[in-house]
């Protein structure tokens, strides 16, 4: 019999996976990198501005390594710029990772260190996370800097309502889009001139929001033509839609559609140990916004403008029977089913059909 060599899949193996593995721990202005070569030891720790010149210049001399870094708000174009320079990089869940997050000598230079030798036993202990492009990134951010006009509009509506409140007035309609410094004719002259340049700005903002509507409309017509597969679902907008896109961005990254909703916080916790399995709420992982987005989809969906389909059905009949708080875990149970409908449909392409399950009553009853 033959034997077979192992030399040449040794070597392979040895080239494939990198020798040196590093640690980052970003910071806003500066970070921590710390080097270790095959069997652990410390080659460098040294400390390095946060920019991507900075990055390409002390990592683009390198060799290839296998570098591990915390999710953050530097992590996607700093993993971005370390994989263009040809190295192995894993962005570790900042939330999974609980020997930095609750260790008691806490400090870049220790954290960068713990990332590094982790990345070198076994990089699933970091939960390794997958970053969106940098178009994705690009288009999301327009969704996003919208909805940063809504909260500061919703702060400023609560404002001007509350100062006239406290002066024993109020301000006349109740649609946040329309406040304008015509709402503050019917109020007291003092009262009106402190109010104005509040409405005023009001007013401004409003406008930039319906300008950011627009785009958000071009941009789903034009570079995302999935949106409409999933605008079939009543209750699912232009927003939720394109947002759902830009979030998971790869619809292929889940297995099953019913993954969609672990991934984004719409599925209860776990704690099974012995005997004991308590009931827990929601996780709350993933993306926040786009969790309150269909949240509002399924709120929709159940309230009284909501047409008749399956999953109306099925919320209202959960709701029903869920007791003291049976209407919000209705809501979440909706949002999550939601989801995963809304996956399913980009993956299959399939037409909608609202009341696809009572079309397979007669069926069943015959058989």
């Amino acid at each position: 019999m033959k034997k077979v060599s192992t030399v040449a899949v040794k070597a392979t193996k040895n080239f494939s996976q990198p020798k040196l593995t590093i640690g980052l721990d970003l910071g806003d202005r500066w970070s921590w990198y710390c080097l270790l070569d095959e069997v652990g030891e410390v080659l460098r720790e040294q400390k390095l501005g946060t920019t991507p010149k900075a990055m390409r210049e002390v990592f683009g001399a390198m060799p290839r390594c296998r570098i591990a870094l915390e999710t953050g708000m530097h992590s996607p174009w700093v993993s971005r710029v370390l994989s263009e320079l040809g190295h192995e990089v894993i962005v570790a869940h900042a939330r999974s990772v609980r020997l930095i997050g609750e260790s008691r000598k806490k400090d870049d230079r220790m954290d960068a260190r713990t990332l590094a030798r982790l990345a070198r036993i076994d990089p699933q202990l970091l939960s390794p996370v997958k970053h969106r492009s940098a178009k994705a990134q690009a288009d999301l951010t327009v969704i996003r800097a919208r909805a940063g006009l809504v909260r500061a509009r919703t702060a400023l509506v609560n404002t001007a309502r509350g100062l006239a409140k406290s002066y024993g007035e109020r301000l006349r309609g109740c649609n946040v889009r329309n406040m304008n410094p015509e709402k503050a004719e019917g109020l007291s002259p003092e009262l009106r001139t402190a109010l104005e340049p509040l409405l005023g700005a009001l007013e401004s903002l409003s406008e930039r929001i319906r300008e950011y509507n627009e785009r958000i409309e071009q941009l789903a017509q034009e570079s995302y033509p999935q949106v409409s597969l999933l605008k079939q679902v009543k209750g699912v907008g232009t927003l939720i839609g394109l947002t759902f896109l830009l979030t998971l961005e790869d619809a292929h990254r889940f297995r099953k559609s019913r993954d969609v909703g672990c991934y984004l916080g719409l599925q209860p916790g776990r704690r099974n140990s012995g005997q004991s399995e308590p009931q827990m709420h929601i996780s709350k992982e993933g993306d926040p916004y786009l969790r309150t987005l269909l949240v509002q989809g399924a709120q929709h969906i159940l309230g009284p403008f909501g047409v008749d389909c399956d999953l109306r059905r099925w919320g209202l009949k959960l709701a029903e029977r869920g007791g003291k708080s049976g209407k919000k875990r209705a809501i979440i149970a909706t949002a999550r089913k939601l989801a995963v409908l809304l996956h399913h449909l980009w993956v299959s392409g399939e037409a909608y059909e609202p009341l696809h399950n009572r079309s397979r009553v007669p069926l069943s009853v015959a058989a």
